[in-house]
């Protein structure tokens, strides 16, 4: 999964995600930490940096494998292996800006180590992402917008949301990494997946859409 990851932000795929993210930060951040929480590689983490040339990163996952890329991903990046819903190895109010893409969100935690006049930034998939490619996917409901909502609500205010949708065309080794660097690698079992995926043998356009959603901790 890492290394299907890897290939696929390489090759700039997702890359308006990152200068997306990297864009508000930029924006909103000028020095401090900016905690990645759930950081995988440290691909998006990376690009934030380098638009935020007086800040440091730390890169959280669970994922050691991930890590080890992370750790390596820019100069002023730290990465610490770490279950997101445990309490975090970081000082209450000491982060500037807190990343949140595609992974999970402890609410208290976030709000905790965000300074007061701190910003999370969490980017989600919509429900017309990688459409396309149907069930070798799994599908992003439409609720999803509301369950953020509801896990954030109680602690930050929404003050802004970017929408970042694009068509790309995709090499069949492409395809498959995008199938392989999430979850759906563990239904290709089921229903002839690995079959349709292994007979995709030309390029193939797709939809990319996401939200990156900005919040401000409530006092």
């Amino acid at each position: 999964m890492v290394a299907a990851r890897v290939d696929l932000l390489s090759s700039g795929a997702y890359l308006p995600l990152a200068d997306t993210l990297a864009k508000v930060a930029s924006e909103h951040v000028g020095n401090g930490l900016i905690i990645d929480a759930g950081a995988g590689t440290g691909y998006y983490l990376a690009h934030v940096l380098d638009a935020v040339p007086a800040a440091y990163g730390l890169a959280l996952d669970v994922s050691a494998v991930a890590l080890r890329r992370a750790a390596r991903a820019h100069a002023r990046a730290g990465a610490a292996v770490w279950n997101l819903w445990e309490p975090w190895p970081v000082a209450d109010s000491s982060a500037s800006l807190i990343l949140n893409v595609f992974a999970p969100r402890n609410a208290p935690q976030f709000h905790r180590v965000l300074a007061a006049e701190g910003l999370l930034v969490v980017a989600t998939p919509n429900p017309g992402h990688l459409r396309e490619l149907g069930d070798l996917v799994i599908s992003v409901d439409g609720g999803k917008d509301a369950r953020l909502e509801e896990t954030l609500g109680e602690r930050f205010g929404r003050v802004d949301r970017h929408e970042v949708t694009q068509r790309v065309t995709l090499s069949p080794a492409q395809v498959r990494q995008v199938v392989e660097m999430g979850p759906s690698a563990h239904h290709l079992h089921r229903d002839g997946r690995r079959e349709r995926l292994d007979a995709i043998t030309g390029p193939v356009d797709v939809t990319t859409s996401f939200n990156v959603t900005l919040y401000r901790p409530v006092p």
